[in-house]
């Protein structure tokens, strides 16, 4: 048999793999980062998508700059350059004893706002008499006898006179029936308007009872007419407090000042009186009074220059340097 010499032993190594490592949490923080960021990029679009240009303007506006935006509204700037900031105010700044241009302006602006609106309150009405006159059957067969139009003191509705329909008997106050009943057609109309009326008495040139001018019976009589036009409008529903006053002018404001003798000149005219004229009625009960009254109803008179009123008591505390608006309670917890 063979020698096949000294015998060499084989080692065989074998490695026994073990488990993976357990990893760490990185990627939970990771994924919820990606998470609330693609959920804040949706609400963003959802904003967008549900809100109008002018209040992204407003949301915009303000993450620029919150000091000068309020309530999601720019803030007018109250200086002469607006840089669109939210500039502080500078100490020992002198103050013009001379009245501001913007508070006039403001002024001008309110009156002229005002004076527009109630002209076209006035045309409105305009608009609403004469459609009542054509649709009206007792009103429409006198609409030549009735003029509408717009004064210096407000709507006025004139009841003249013709040669073969008088309002009134000659030399009389009495109403003739057909007047009585254009008055009680527009009584409601008028009781339904909250305007205060002036009620005007005319009559023409011819004298009555005598030449002389001192014993003119067309005063009497212009004021009887219009005291007679007064009672029917109140028995017809136009309140006591709605009369502001009840004339007589006699022949001298004439409609056809060419004519005096001209029947259209004997006529009762109702005005509805705008604010100055309602006013000007009022202040006629004396001037202590009216000074009051008028200081009262002139709403614009604080808005000129004149101290403690609402608009300088506005602008002082929005200037101040401690004022809530650049200063809010919570302003150590601005992160921006």
């Amino acid at each position: 048999m063979e020698n096949l010499g000294p015998h060499q032993n084989i080692i065989i190594r074998r490695y026994k793999k073990g488990k993976h490592a357990h990893h760490g949490g990185a990627w939970k923080v990771a994924m919820a980062d990606f998470a609330l960021a693609m959920m804040a990029l949706f609400l963003v679009l959802w904003i967008i998508n549900s809100s109008n240009e002018e209040q992204r303007a407003a949301i915009s506006g303000y993450f620029q700059d919150p000091k000068a935006s309020e309530e999601g509204a720019k803030v007018p700037s109250a200086y002469i350059i607006d840089f669109g900031g939210s500039p502080t105010t500078a100490d020992n700044i002198a103050v013009s004893e001379q009245i501001d241009p913007e508070k006039i302006l403001q002024a001008e602006e309110i009156e002229s706002m005002a004076e527009a609106i109630e002209q076209r309150r006035m045309q409105d009405m305009k608009a609403k008499i004469e459609a009542r006159i054509e649709a009206s059957p007792t009103l429409s067969p006198f609409k030549d006898q009735l003029l509408v139009d717009i004064t210096t003191e407000g709507l006025r509705l004139q009841i003249v006179d013709q040669s073969k329909r008088p309002m009134f008997a000659p030399g009389s106050a009495q109403l003739k029936y057909y007047s009585e009943d254009i008055l009680w057609e527009l009584a409601p109309v008028i009781a339904g308007m909250d305007h205060r009326i002036s009620i005007v008495g005319h009559t023409d040139a011819s004298k009555l009872n005598s030449s002389r001018d001192a014993d003119d019976g067309n005063w009497q009589l212009s004021s009887l007419r219009a005291d007679a036009a007064r009672r029917a409008l109140m028995e017809a529903g136009v309140e006591k407090q709605q009369v502001a006053e009840v004339i007589g002018m006699g022949d001298t404001a004439p409609l056809k000042p060419d004519d005096p003798y001209a029947d259209v000149n004997r006529r009762i005219s109702v005005t509805l009186l705008n604010k100055n004229a309602a006013e000007a009625v009022q202040e006629r009960g004396g001037e202590g009074e009216a000074a009051a009254q008028g200081d009262a109803a002139d709403e614009r008179k604080p808005v000129i220059n004149q101290a403690g009123s609402l608009l300088e008591q506005l602008r002082k505390e929005r200037e101040a340097r401690n004022n809530s608006y650049d200063n809010p309670p919570n302003r150590e917890e601005l992160t921006w």
